[in-house]
């Protein structure tokens, strides 16, 4: 459910249909944040692009888990409890072990992803915090300590998407009114190898 009018899966026509087809999950299945763009389809495909190529690409280096740490935080930061619940499910799958999915999720909320993160991965959501956050006071100095924890430039890049691509997805889903009424948490594109396979499972 969301303010904006939405088209469900057997409504659907032309490329619309085409491209739900591609996104759906069990059932045909079509995530809210998904909908939301079904009155301007072409704006779901970008969306696709962009977020199997950040969070769900096998050319991506860092672990997805930790990429998905990232997407729960900003998601966090900006009160979009839709994408919180929707990518903490997917963390907990990911993770597979319920101890520690519970100590990230009680870091996040108690702004102490130190406590289970090492000093680089901690440094990293820093970066994510200020990037969400503080944007107009980014400096070199930002990307410095990056580097000087261990990350190398590709990996501050698929940080840097990652977070760019939560903002925008929390925007998306905040003005638009988008809830999880009808969505399955935590299912996502997990085909890393296949690009263009957006199936959620």
């Amino acid at each position: 459910m969301s303010w904006i009018t939405t088209i469900a899966f057997d409504k659907a026509e032309g490329k619309l249909k085409n491209l739900y087809k591609r996104v759906k999950g069990p059932n045909n299945t079509i995530d809210n944040v998904l909908k939301i763009h079904s009155l301007r389809p072409h704006t779901l495909e970008g969306h696709m692009v962009l977020y199997k190529a950040v969070l769900h690409h096998s050319g991506n280096t860092l672990p997805k888990w930790y990429l998905e740490t990232l997407g729960c935080l900003v998601s966090f930061l900006n009160h979009c409890n839709y994408c919180f619940e929707h990518h903490f499910a997917g963390l907990q799958r990911l993770l597979n072990d319920q101890q520690a999915s519970k100590k990230i999720k009680e870091a996040i909320t108690c702004n102490k992803l130190d406590n289970v993160l090492d000093e680089r991965l901690a440094q990293g959501a820093l970066y994510a915090k200020k990037l969400t956050l503080e944007i107009q006071n980014i400096r070199k100095d930002d990307y410095d300590k990056l580097i000087e924890k261990g990350f190398n430039e590709g990996e501050i890049l698929e940080i840097n998407q990652v977070v760019s691509y939560f903002n925008y997805v929390n925007r998306s889903v905040l003005g638009l009114g988008a809830n999880t009424d009808g969505d399955i948490l935590g299912l996502s594109p997990n085909q890393s190898d296949d690009p263009n396979n957006w199936g959620h499972s």
